[in-house]
């Protein structure tokens, strides 16, 4: 194991026993793997989705998904929501979306002449923002807020959000006519950015039995649904996994990396949000591995996912063909491993 001593960890064993207590960690534990492998069975040739979906979810984070159409990037979201306690809202944005459309509007009330507000979908524990780069700045910073703060402002009130609240987006890279790129606030808000590819052939046939299964009613219902109150107990046990110092330092030598000068192109690096992202990210894939420590290995699995989106390129470096996973993969090259 890296940047950890035998006594260091002789030390802390004891401490990890006894405050997470290994019975409710592996219960919580199995029944989320449970969910995760039933999501697998439902959308089929996307493990690194639904790991990513139920990563977020755990994080207490919001994931952007990016692929071309037909590849279950809404199915993924719908189907979770069948095993988690809570309610599920999609929104398709389109150009014309006001911002009341998702938060909400003031509804007068003719029988005492006083107005009240009516809630919109923002206030459902789990929201799919279908295509959100197809919607205008005002209806994105409405999103923003309520994604930022955990709350939604109308006029000189303020409406707190649910407890468990995930916001799922979608974004069609094919048919870029019409669309409004996210702006780099808004981007910075989501703990991933995933990109979607097509699933190989073989799971192409077991979607073909699974739309011939819901047709003939013939679907297979989630094996569990996890409650609120397990959700927040696992975000406890994972905030409380052991990381050594000498990985939460790579971890901020990564992030810090793509502010440096020495890497070229790169206008912008990665802000302190992607630091968190990182940590909260690799203890959750630690987390789901059954270990009680975070090594260099969760870091690499996630750092894609949780950089990609916030490192900034040249415009000149973009038209050379430069990517920010790149920039990931020369950042991984230069800063050593623990």
């Amino acid at each position: 194991m890296h940047g950890m001593s035998d006594t260091s960890m002789n030390t802390i064993a004891p401490v990890l026993d006894e405050s997470l207590g290994r019975n409710t960690l592996s219960t919580t534990l199995q029944r989320v793997r449970e969910l995760n492998d039933w999501l697998d069975t439902r959308v089929v040739g996307q493990p690194i989705l639904t790991q990513r979906l139920i990563i977020a979810l755990l994080c207490g984070g919001h994931l952007l998904v990016e692929g071309a159409p037909g590849l279950a990037k809404t199915r993924v979201v719908k189907e979770l929501a069948k095993g988690v306690e809570g309610e599920f809202h999609r929104i398709q944005f389109t150009p014309d979306l006001l911002p009341s459309d998702v938060t909400g509007t003031e509804v007068f009330r003719p029988e005492d002449g006083t107005f009240y507000f009516q809630k919109g979908p923002i206030f459902h524990n789990l929201l799919l923002a279908d295509e959100v780069n197809r919607a205008p700045a005002k209806v994105q910073s409405a999103l923003l807020e309520g994604m930022a703060e955990h709350q939604v402002t109308q006029g000189r009130e303020t409406f707190e959000l649910p407890g468990l609240f995930l916001v799922m987006a979608t974004q069609n890279p094919i048919e870029q006519e019409g669309t409004y790129p996210l702006p780099e606030a808004q981007l910075d808000r989501f703990l991933m950015h995933i990109r979607v590819a097509y699933p190989p052939p073989q799971n192409e046939l077991e979607i073909l039995k699974i739309a011939r299964n819901e047709v003939l009613e013939r679907e297979t219902p989630p094996p569990l649904v996890l409650t609120e109150a397990e959700i927040f107990g696992a975000r406890k046990e994972i905030s409380e996994l052991y990381m050594a110092d000498s990985i939460e330092r790579y971890i901020v030598a990564l992030v810090s990396y793509t502010r440096s000068s020495t890497l070229r192109g790169v206008e912008y690096g990665a802000s302190p949000r992607a630091t968190i992202a990182i940590d909260q990210s690799a203890r959750t894939v630690a987390w789901l591995d059954g270990r009680e420590y975070v090594s260099p290995d969760d870091v690499h699995k996630v750092i894609h996912d949780v950089m990609r989106h916030r490192i900034i390129l040249s415009f000149e470096a973009e038209a050379e063909g430069t990517t920010p996973d790149a920039v990931v993969d020369e950042t991984l090259k230069m800063v050593p491993v623990p």
